[in-house]
């Protein structure tokens, strides 16, 4: 079995930032990935924050990274790990296909979309309801959909929609969005954009497919039902650490629990990214835990 010095679980900006530094810090480094590298960013039609960069897509600014890494001889294994334990300071990651041998592990394996948690949602998964506009959003072109969310995310996606759709109605629990101020203000230029404040979906309408939903007003408690092609969810994220939880300690959502030093309570273990507790989740502050996780991986090495 080769033992490599760091194994990094997960190709998104987090994971992928963590490889240069560590191929750059001249650590053999191997990093892990269940399905396309990159992330969640892949599916986003444009960056426009983080700095240097200016304005590129997301599968762009994923292909950088990855050929990056690659170019500094990063090897990658696209397998799904399924455990990883901590034997004599051994890091030993197995995956679906094999086992690997490490002296050092960064977790970076992001977060994946929180579903709404209502009778059909997965039946209509599909068949009406998507968590991805930039991947979907084509298929409702002239229809009228919904958009459910008040974040960033939630956000783009009605922009994205808006401009393929007749009618977009934005639902959000809230009477304010947590997103940025100016993705609200230009919504609000929309002429097919309606928001739905205090509003939260109760149902879901449609025999083979969704052809409506019902929204609850949170204040007064009066319903009303929306005639829709598409449902997009975008209510927040939950992390991929559940085969990790014996390993490192988690929060009561599931994330890991590691500081801005990106340590977790195991010596040799580090989390890097959204999969972390964390007050911001942005590509910025990915990149920079993954710089900070394999700067501390570097350290911890030397002084094995």
């Amino acid at each position: 079995m080769q033992m490599y010095d760091l194994l990094i679980i997960g190709a998104g900006t987090a994971g992928l930032s963590a490889a240069i530094y560590a191929a750059r810090g001249g650590l053999s480094t191997l990093v892990f990935e269940g399905a396309m590298y990159g992330g969640q960013i892949i599916v986003s039609p444009t960056v426009e924050n983080y700095p240097g960069v200016g304005c590129v897509s997301g599968a762009d600014f994923a292909n950088s990274l990855y050929a990056q890494a690659e170019q500094l001889g990063v090897q990658f294994a696209f397998e799904t790990v399924v455990s990883v334990e901590d034997t004599d300071g051994k890091k030993i990651v197995k995956t679906d296909s094999a086992v690997y041998e490490g002296k050092a592990v960064i977790l970076a394996t992001g977060a994946k979309n929180r579903p709404l948690g209502i009778a059909g949602e997965e039946r209509f998964t599909g068949r009406g309801i998507s968590y991805c506009a930039t991947c979907d959003g084509s298929f409702f072109q002239g229809k009228t959909v919904a958009v459910v969310g008040g974040g960033n995310t939630a956000l783009e996606d009605a922009e994205v929609l808006a401009k393929l759709c007749n009618k977009v109605y934005l639902i959000h629990r809230r009477n304010q969005f947590r997103g940025e101020a100016s993705q609200v203000e230009r919504l609000q230029k929309l002429d097919n954009v309606e928001f739905v404040l205090e509003s939260t979906v109760v149902e879901l309408q449609g025999e083979t497919s969704l052809t409506g939903i019902v929204v609850e007003n949170v204040s007064n408690g009066t319903r009303q039902s929306l005639q829709v092609d598409g449902l997009f969810v975008a209510i927040g994220q939950v992390p991929q650490n559940a085969a990790f939880s014996e390993l490192v300690e988690t929060d009561s959502h599931g994330y890991i629990v590691a500081g801005e030093d990106c340590k977790t309570n195991r010596a040799g273990v580090y989390a890097a990214g959204d999969g972390r507790t964390k007050t911001v989740r942005q590509l910025v502050t990915a990149a920079a835990d993954g710089a900070v996780a394999a700067l501390a991986a570097a350290e911890y090495i030397r002084a094995m």
